[in-house]
């Protein structure tokens, strides 16, 4: 069980790792757009990697490629609102990006089955943009971390999130 606290500390197998969160906090009612990051315990879902930049990757979690023309649906009104989609569909958080950050991205399985409109999307676990700075709802690690925490970390694992 990965374990996110309000101190931004994950704690994975005894071990604390430095985490950002959400830039408006940890919340239970989250909406779309609100910059908090949800409270609960979520099973997790598929591994996006960019093989591009990532290459030396131990993980137990069957993966995806990120390709240039994924994205993931933030729209509440689209049939698809918080699962990946084509970039040639509106509304979207693309996945293949110039910085870092998504070059690793564990879905966290929050809002996804059911999926309610306008109670969030795109919650992962990516990387840290190098000065911990908060994210929009997602929990993001240092790569190194995040790596380490992939060697061991099943599929059948789950993410508590406590406030």
């Amino acid at each position: 069980m990965i374990l996110v606290s309000n101190k931004e500390i994950l704690t994975y197998k005894k071990k604390s790792y430095r985490c950002a969160y959400g830039k408006n906090g940890l919340i239970k009612n989250k909406i779309e757009g609100d910059g908090c990051t949800p409270i609960g315990q979520f099973s997790l879902g598929r591994l996006y990697i960019r093989i591009d930049r990532i290459k030396d990757i131990q993980t137990n979690f069957k993966y995806q490629h990120i390709t240039k023309t994924m994205a993931w649906s933030d729209d509440p009104k689209h049939h698809n609102y918080n699962k990946q989609i084509n970039t040639s569909e509106e509304h979207q958080e693309k996945m293949f990006i110039k910085d870092h950050i998504y070059d690793l991205i564990l879905v966290i399985n929050y809002n996804i089955n059911p999926t309610i409109p306008y109670k969030g999307s795109a919650i992962f676990i990516h990387i840290e943009n190098n000065n911990y700075n908060p994210t929009k709802g997602c929990i993001a690690l240092k790569i190194d971390d995040f790596k380490e925490i992939l060697s061991t970390l099943k599929p059948d694992d789950k993410i508590k999130i406590i406030g």
